[in-house]
């Protein structure tokens, strides 16, 4: 079985909730973008071969960023959900079905390097896809249409997904392609394996690797790099 890796990043999202009059994928500190930061973590691993970035159509920031003359990275044209872009994105992979790919959002800009290795060790020795995630360690509350609290989930059970999501190019393609043929709710890509009834693995991850949302996100994700840099 091959054990080739790629990479697929959906960049074709506006970010409405950061308020911003720009896509914040292009959003910048330290002088990057949250795109750069986050396909330049991929690319320290040197096991994954291509990044293929999905924007969208009327995209006119892209031309703009020094990160698609790297000969690893191409761009392709996203579309209205995060799936579509994800489909796109398989699609030009150059790759074949039984390569890996993973698929990482555009807005974590913090992926460690040894949670990205980690993921793509676990995934190759056992040859079963796999998703960084984090355990849940706050106690979580289920509440009624009433607002009121109905009663008090088991946490031992609970992770909050994160990416890169990690599975066999083949096997996403046609997960993804049957869950949105279906109507079927596609959150994540590991929610279309599941939709396909494909084994999923957590790998665990950490905090550094959140997904900036809100304007004040962006410092936390400043300060984590930051605090990386000290670390190395």
């Amino acid at each position: 079985m091959s054990g080739r890796c790629h990479a697929v990043v959906p960049a074709a999202g506006v970010g409405t909730r950061m308020g911003s009059d720009i896509p914040k994928q292009y959003l910048r500190f330290d002088g990057v973008t949250l795109l750069e930061h986050s396909v330049n973590a991929l690319l320290r691993d040197p096991r994954i071969e291509s990044v293929t970035v999905a924007v969208s159509e009327n995209d006119t920031h892209a031309d703009t960023l020094p990160l698609f003359a790297d000969p690893r990275v191409q761009r392709v044209t996203g579309g209205a959900q995060r799936a579509d872009s994800v489909l796109a994105g398989l699609r030009a992979v150059p790759g074949d079905p039984d390569d890996w790919v993973l698929v990482h959002d555009a807005a974590r800009p913090g992926l460690p390097e040894a949670d990205l290795a980690r993921l793509i060790d676990q995934v190759l020795a056992s040859q079963v896809g796999g998703i960084l995630a984090e355990a849940i360690v706050d106690t979580v509350k289920y509440v009624g249409d009433s607002g009121l609290v109905e009663h008090t989930l088991d946490r031992s059970r609970l992770w909050c997904a994160q990416t890169p999501q990690m599975f066999r190019l083949g096997e996403l393609g046609a997960a993804l392609e049957g869950a949105l043929a279906q109507g079927l709710p596609v959150t994540d890509e590991a929610s279309a394996m599941e939709h396909a009834g494909l084994p999923v693995q957590l790998v665990p991850g950490s905090p550094a690797n959140f997904k900036v949302t809100a304007p004040d996100d962006l410092a936390l994700a400043a300060w984590y790099l930051a605090w990386k840099e000290e670390q190395q």
